[in-house]
């Protein structure tokens, strides 16, 4: 299944690197190729995350990579990956793009 990276997940992969780069280039980029390779990896394993539980969509899941939560949405056809951020968070159904 074609996997698609939104605007919004996009600039928080940014957000997120520019934050661990303070301490260690070489750990962000790291980091944000982990992210970017498991996001893909849920094309093959769509069901594989878990339904994010303060929303309780069942076309809204999840999966962690370190403390990070990579939040996605199963259409008939693709994977959006909708947002990226850190796992203590909650997140809210407004803060997901449409």
């Amino acid at each position: 299944m074609k996997v698609v990276w939104t605007s919004v997940a996009i600039e928080k992969l940014d957000e997120i690197e520019r934050f661990i780069a303070e301490d260690n280039p070489k750990r962000a980029s790291d980091f944000i190729d982990t992210l970017l390779e498991k996001g893909d990896l849920i094309g093959l394993y769509p069901d594989s995350g878990r339904v994010v539980p303060e929303i309780a969509y069942p076309e809204i899941r999840e999966v962690f990579v370190g403390n990070y939560r990579i939040v996605y949405r199963r259409t008939s056809d693709r994977i959006e990956i909708l947002t990226v951020f850190e796992g203590h968070r909650s997140i809210r159904v407004d803060e997901l793009e449409p």
